[in-house]
């Protein structure tokens, strides 16, 4: 979700929660005058006091904190990594001269149209995840692939 819309979220939250407090607050206030029979000067009122400054105060911190979502939070940027579109003579070019567990790699990647992520081509090939590590580090110092950081996992692609 956008950031922008959960801020309009937050803020019609803190709008109902301010009606319901205003309520509770009436309510507490017409309890406090009918039972307090001191007068201004019973402990009640200034409880009451407090509390109302309390509530109200909590609700404006929720309704900054809406606002500053809306005007000043940017949304989370979605990086489209292109798809390489090779010849199936380019493919078997890429692939020549490489070992069994480098080829089988490569495989899976060219498959899936140039790019995968790293942990689909630990499901697809069967071999560990350190030892996919190992050879994809092999296949980027011999420029055939890249891998490039997304959130907490890898993209491998073709170079």
């Amino acid at each position: 979700m956008k950031n922008k819309h959960v801020g309009y979220l937050v803020i019609a939250v803190s709008i109902l929660f301010f009606f319901v407090v205003m309520s509770f607050n009436n309510a507490l206030q017409t309890i406090v005058d009918t039972s307090c029979t001191h007068g201004v000067a019973c402990p009640m009122h200034a409880t009451v006091q407090t509390q109302e400054t309390i509530s109200y105060g909590l609700m404006s911190l929720l309704l900054l904190v809406g606002l500053f979502m809306i005007f000043f939070m940017e949304d989370e940027k979605v990086i489209h990594v292109p798809k390489n579109d090779l010849t199936e003579e380019e493919k078997k070019k890429k692939i020549e001269g490489l070992d069994e567990e480098e080829r089988s790699i490569m495989n899976v990647v060219l498959n899936n149209e140039g790019s995968v992520f790293q942990s689909q081509i630990v499901k697809d090939t069967k071999l560990s995840k350190v030892k996919i590590t190992r050879i994809l580090d092999r296949l980027e110092g011999k420029k055939l692939i890249e891998r490039k950081r997304r959130g907490m996992s890898n993209v491998v692609i073709i170079k």
